[in-house]
Formats: structure tokens, sequence, C-alpha cells
């Protein structure tokens, strides 16, 4: 049994469906559900004795106590997260209290859980840690990629409450011996991904003939990762990870937002050529860049690989027309995520920022 953290969201959901395609062991699966959690991106499973989920909070002790307590879980995976950017720089303080706050909570309740196995259970016990390569900061032009010995320099309220909850992590490996593992990913996409995020923002404005705003002037590059790929490589981390390690996981595929919409664009344009405005790239509308914005982040996956023998499984060139394919097949799914909550954050974020 494994106990995962925010399991209802974006790679959280497909970290679950690809486990229970491939194996029968149970997933106890604990979201709060908000707004980018979604119980849709799992209904295949529904009826599936081997997923329990529980709605709450990673932040009540009393809940987690319990869970941890009746089902004895061998791994606890932590995906619950605030994740977005954007949302950090307009309301700093929930991503305070869920990636600092609740991760503390979470590790303390884990913790004294632990401490209470016996002693072949604690050796077998991993607390999978979820972390992003923001945490890194910015790289110009020239530099290097992030490796695990990067120094951490994070510059948005989201990455920096992400770097405090791994600091907590490896904190309560080396002063309680709790066996953690950490993994740092680069930026996500694929199926399920709520459409907040670059990639699914594109497709579903441009499916519907509204502009496809870009921040900037579109050259801020990011290290693209197919979600598919980021459980695989979640998976032999907790299957082999040396405990008290970090991982980075990286794509190998670096690419400015503007590549990644005009990509976008041109497989739209081959993929649904009736949509109400195509060429799909002239809705491309540049605005008002954002507070902080890193120019360039780019993952060194070359540890995972050496000591792991994990390598990615999609080109970016496979994995975002499987994506665009996906989006395309599944317009309820969108069309249920993007409503209320969601169009009161474009109105929010993209409000009076033209150039």
């Amino acid at each position: 049994m494994l106990l995962v953290t925010g399991g209802a969201g974006f790679i959280g959901a497909n970290f679950i469906l690809d486990w229970l395609a491939a194996s029968d062991e149970a997933i106890v699966n604990l979201d709060k559900l908000t707004y980018a959690g979604n119980l849709e991106n799992l209904r295949p499973l529904d009826g599936d004795a081997r997923h329990v989920f529980v709605q709450g909070d990673i932040g009540d002790r009393t809940l987690v106590d319990a869970l941890l307590q009746r089902y004895r879980p061998r791994a606890v995976i932590n995906f619950a997260a605030e994740s977005h950017v954007d949302r950090s720089i307009h309301g700093p303080a929930e991503f305070i209290q869920t990636n600092v706050v609740g991760t503390f909570n979470l590790l303390e309740s884990v913790r004294a859980h632990w401490a209470g196995l016996p002693a072949d259970a604690q050796a077998a016990f991993r607390f999978l840690h979820i972390s992003t390569d923001e945490v890194y900061g910015s790289l110009g032009p020239t530099d290097p990629p992030f490796s695990e010995t990067t120094a951490y320099a994070p510059n948005s309220p989201y990455s920096a409450s992400k770097a405090a909850s791994d600091h907590l992590v490896r904190a309560y490996h080396h002063t309680y011996g709790l066996p953690v593992l950490t993994t740092n990913c680069s930026n996500n996409y694929g199926p399920l991904q709520f459409p907040e995020k670059l990639i699914p923002l594109v497709i579903h404005n441009a499916l519907a003939g509204k502009p496809l705003p870009i921040y900037g002037d579109g050259s801020n590059v990011r290290d693209w990762l197919y979600v598919g790929d980021h459980c695989s490589a979640i998976r032999r981390v907790l299957e082999a990870g040396r405990v008290g390690e970090t991982y980075n996981i990286g794509g190998r595929n670096e690419k400015t937002n503007l590549e990644v919409v005009h990509t976008l664009c041109a497989i739209l344009d081959e993929l649904h050529p009736g949509s109400p405005v195509t060429p799909h790239a002239s809705l491309i509308a540049f605005v008002k860049d954002r507070p902080g914005h890193d120019r360039r982040y780019a993952i060194d996956a070359t540890k995972i690989e050496r000591e792991l023998g994990w390598t990615p499984g999609e080109t970016f060139e496979t994995g975002i027309r499987r994506t665009v394919a996906w989006y395309l097949a599944n317009a309820d799914w969108v069309n249920h995520v993007t409503s209320g909550e969601y169009r009161r954050w474009v109105s929010q974020n993209y409000a009076d920022t033209s150039v």
C-alpha cells in the first residue's frame, strides 16, 4: 500500500493511473480538492478497490495520523502542493500554508508513524517528496543546466515555498533518520493538466479563437518533460533511489515559450483546421511580462540516468503531439475544468497586461 498526497492533481493523477495500470499494489489518495484537484482525472478508477480516495489536507495531523495507522503504507509520495507561479504572486499566503506548513505537518505525522514501525519495516519505508527545478533560480543563456548540487536561489513565492519544503525534507533525514527521497523535475506537460499552464492554455484558447498570451518577448526557456516520463522516473526512484538523495528529472528538451506555442499552432493547424481562427499562430499576443520571470531553466539528468538507468521515452515532438491529441479527444474534461474558478483566474491574471 502507498499513500499518495495530491493524487487528484495533474502529475499525481497521472502517477496513480500509471501505477495501477502496471501494479496491483493499492493506493490511498489524499487530496484537498482545491481548484486544480479534480476527481474526473481518476474516473477510470471508479469502482476499483485498489484506489481509496480521501478528501483532506496534508496539514491535518489528526486525519493523516489516522490514515497512516489504518493503512500502514510502505511509502508516502508527496505531490500535494500549490504549484503555479502566477497564483503565488497574487496570493502567496496559500503557498506558504500548503507547501511549507503542510509539508512540515505531513513530515511530523510520517516521522511518528515511521518511528513506531518494526525495524524491518522502518528500513523498507520511504518518504518521496516531489519538487521542482524552480528552486534553483534562473540560468543565463550559456550556463550549465541545474544539477543536484546547484545552490538554491528561488525567485518567486512559489519556488521559495518549494525550496523551504525541500529543506525540511532534507532536515528530517539528517536529524531524525527519516528515509527520504527528493525529486526536482522540469516543466511537465501532458494529459490532465489544468489550463492555467502554458501548453493547455494555448490549446484551449486556440480552439476557441481567443488570443494566445505570451509573456514578454516569448524567449523564456524551459526544459519540457512529458508527464508519463516523469511518472516512470518517480517509480524508479521509489524502487531504487538511495535514501537521503536528490534526483533531478528532465526531458533534455529546452524550448523557448514562443517555440512551444508555434509548435502547438502547427499541430492544431494540421489536426483541427476547423477552428474559428486559422492559422492558429495568428492568435499569438504578447502581454506584459510577469514580475521576476525567470529566463531559463534546464535540468542535468545525468545522475538518475547513470545511477538508476532512467531515460525519458518521449521526445518533445512525440510528447507534444500526444498531448494535443488528448485535449482534442477530451473536450468534455476541458469544458468542466474551465468553468467558474478558471474564468476568474484568467480575468485576474491577464487583465490589463497588453503591451
